[in-house]
């Protein structure tokens, strides 16, 4: 049996986030096993959009032997268990919880429903923190970066505070 290493960002900015990301990744666990590494959590001001709630985030490491398509399978009917809704256009919109797949050991995915690495993680400082307290050494298999590399040279000034 083959494991992978899976990291994940959990968040969200509507209801009691914490407990909401505290709960995403309890039900996660009973489906794939318990994590391996977390970050601290972290707010951060909404990406993208204007919301009135800031955002609080959380990068969690799992080890297990899920296939990729399984893994956004589970993370997604765990959003919606969790009072996620359908997004109503296609853009960024406030949310009770989200979970984005960054990473899964080096590989490369890019299909309609899952691209991995996540496309979009070295622009997000929101991302790029919480993966500093971890995994700073590890490197990007498509930009061939470290972490700690790709947040030097992040151009995103949003505001991230360690919780």
């Amino acid at each position: 049996m083959t494991f992978y290493r899976q990291i994940l960002l959990f968040g969200g900015n509507q209801n009691n986030v914490v407990d909401s990301i505290n709960n995403a990744k309890q039900l996660l666990s009973k489906q794939i096993g318990n994590p391996i590494a977390q970050s601290a959590f972290y707010e951060s001001a909404p990406w993208g959009f204007e919301a009135s709630q800031n955002f609080i985030n959380q990068v969690v490491e799992f080890h297990s032997s899920i296939e990729p398509i399984d893994l956004l399978n589970f993370t997604q009917s765990i959003e919606k268990e969790l009072g996620r809704k359908e997004k109503a256009g296609t853009n960024y919109e406030s949310r009770p919880i989200d979970i984005d797949i960054l990473f899964i050991d080096d590989f490369q995915i890019n299909s309609e429903r899952l691209t991995v690495p996540h496309p979009k993680l070295h622009e997000r400082r929101f991302t790029l923190l919480p993966l500093m307290d971890h995994w700073s050494s590890m490197n990007h298999p498509t930009l061939h970066k470290t972490i700690e590399q790709l947040e030097a040279v992040c151009t995103d000034e949003g505001m991230v505070t360690k919780m």
